[in-house]
């Protein structure tokens, strides 16, 4: 019954009496066991000491590759459209000409029109802009935009005619295109 009504000081002082009283064993450690101990620590320690260094720069190495990859994806936001401007680039050129162009030729500045556009179907094919020519399909509100509803032959909500061109970048689309859709009989 006295050791249920010691206070934790007590508890606490009969503790450290036993920690600091030597065990058996280590009582009968000679001066070998103590040096093979001491020799244990020192290699437990440099372990330590490794491990931690190891750990450290395993953590230094991922902070760098973190650091490297967000700048890497930065510089990729940053230039993704390069390619693509590199594209745009000579139809500003072709329709720089044909504005400077004050010979009045008809014919020429219309043929001049032409290779324009087609410079710029080579630039949006090679940037993977495609147009949408949705003529005869069912109206899709996610890739057509309908202005009107007119009465028509064809199956109701059917785009009958296209009043601006939609685009898709990579299958998404970039402007969805203005149509017309049949109206419902």
């Amino acid at each position: 019954m006295e050791e249920q009504n010691q206070t934790p000081d007590t508890n606490t002082q009969q503790a450290a009496n036993a920690a600091a009283a030597p065990a058996p064993e280590a009582a009968a450690a000679g001066p070998d066991d103590v040096a093979r101990l001491t020799q244990q620590v020192a290699e437990l320690e440099a372990k330590v000491k490794e491990t931690y260094d190891l750990f450290m720069r395993a953590t230094a190495e991922g902070e760098n590759i973190r650091r490297r990859s967000q700048e890497e994806i930065a510089k990729a936001h940053k230039f993704a459209i390069e390619n693509f401007a590199d594209n745009l680039v000579p139809v500003m050129d072709s329709l720089q000409a044909a504005l400077a162009d004050n010979t009045g030729d008809l014919a020429k500045m219309r043929e001049g029109v032409e290779l324009t556009a087609r410079q710029l179907a080579a630039a949006f094919e090679r940037g993977k802009i495609v147009e949408v020519n949705p003529v005869g399909e069912k109206f899709d509100p996610h890739r057509h935009q309908a202005i009107s509803m007119v009465p028509s032959e064809q199956e109701p909500n059917t785009v009958v005619a296209v009043l601006q061109r939609g685009y898709t970048i990579a299958d998404r689309v970039l402007r969805p295109a203005l149509v017309t859709v049949s109206a419902p009989r």
